[in-house]
């Protein structure tokens, strides 16, 4: 007997976690009443546990990425997309990388008292923080949590530079602080668009915001005064890069002023769980969209090279380069957003209420 899907989640599958000797493996066959009942998709529910975590920052090392620097209030992500690179990392909280990072969500609650300690630090200067280096900090636990809008604050009292990455719509919800923000030239949103076809987004990415919901926050943003990139990302070869033109286009026509895009990653445990994901949504494409993965990773399934990772290589890869390239010139997307400004940051009062003695 199969094992059943669960209901609205990306993950179909929970591969062992790497790091372990032991695999658990539920058995639904004696856990319901019929078969038939038992085939029927599962409900797991999203866990909220706290994460007592003593930095909310992590350090990029990364000559291939562009900042240093990431703030995370989020440990997994609800959103569920079935192709994530950061599943993996819930495999170091002895959880697996398929439905666990996806329903057990860790919560930094301290988040913006651990931020605007980090930001008072003796030395700092001032460079680029990414808000959702990892995963998304406007997942849907965030319209509960609220700790991504509270490190924003942090930042705009601190007149700190921040980059935002996202593909959930609630970004909005903070328009009243990222406006005076962006009037200070103090911050620029990533918006990515994977695909344009709601189906499937829905299958693929089961808990984000839709496609069309996704190009009016680019609009809404883009009207606040906030400048935008869309991100097509990832870029899944035979699946949505015939699409590129398309996001592109109607990106630019929703008022973003830049655009990039990265080709899809399949790092450790992503593989498994996005290749059993793709067979359960369209078994028929799994032969070619695999081929085409391999013949832009030298054969392989992944490629973890600096310089290479987001990009891939050979033929393939070079032609979805040149598509990107001759559409987001036909659309005005290619030059870079504008810098943003350093010179403003002014250490604020540590958490205890003192002065850092030397700003």
């Amino acid at each position: 007997m199969s094992t059943p899907h669960a209901k609205r989640r990306g993950a179909k599958s929970s591969p062992p976690n790497r790091f372990q000797t032991v695999e658990n493996v539920p058995d639904f066959e004696h856990s319901e009443a019929d078969e038939g009942t038992s085939q029927a998709p599962r409900v797991v529910p999203t866990q909220f546990l706290r994460d007592n975590s003593r930095s909310i920052i992590s350090e990029n090392h990364s000559p291939d990425v562009g900042f240093r620097y990431s703030l995370n209030p989020y440990r997994g992500c609800e959103h569920g997309c079935a192709y994530c690179y950061a599943r993996p990392t819930h495999e170091y909280l002895d959880l697996n990388a398929g439905i666990d990072f996806e329903t057990r969500i860790f919560v930094k609650h301290d988040a913006a008292e651990l931020f605007r300690a980090w930001l008072n630090r003796p030395g700092w200067e001032a460079e680029v923080v990414c808000f959702s280096g990892v995963t998304d900090c406007y997942q849907p636990a965030e319209r509960r949590f609220r700790l991504t809008r509270a490190c924003l604050e942090v930042a705009l009292d601190a007149r700190q530079p921040v980059s935002i990455v996202t593909k959930n719509a609630l970004v909005i919800r903070d328009l009243d602080v990222l406006i005076p923000l962006a009037k200070r030239q103090l911050v620029n949103v990533n918006v990515s668009v994977t695909t344009l076809d709601a189906k499937l987004a829905r299958e693929m990415e089961p808990r984000t915001t839709a496609p069309s919901r996704r190009l009016e926050t680019i609009r809404q943003l883009s009207e606040a005064g906030i400048n935008v990139r869309v991100m097509c990302a990832p870029v899944i070869p035979g699946l949505n890069d015939r699409e590129i033109p398309q996001i592109l286009q109607a990106a630019a026509d929703a008022g973003a002023k830049s655009a990039t895009y990265l080709l899809l990653r399949l790092p450790l445990s992503v593989e498994p769980v996005f290749l059993n994901w793709l067979e359960v949504f369209d078994r028929h494409r799994l032969p070619d969209v695999v081929s085409k993965i391999r013949g832009t990773r030298a054969g392989r399934m992944n490629d973890s090279e600096f310089g290479s990772r987001f990009r891939g290589s050979g033929h393939y890869a070079d032609q979805i380069r040149q598509t990107f390239e001759v559409f987001a010139r036909r659309n005005r997307l290619q030059r870079p957003l504008p810098e943003l400004d350093f010179s403003q940051f002014r250490p604020r009062a540590r958490p205890d209420g003192q002065l850092r003695l030397f700003d």
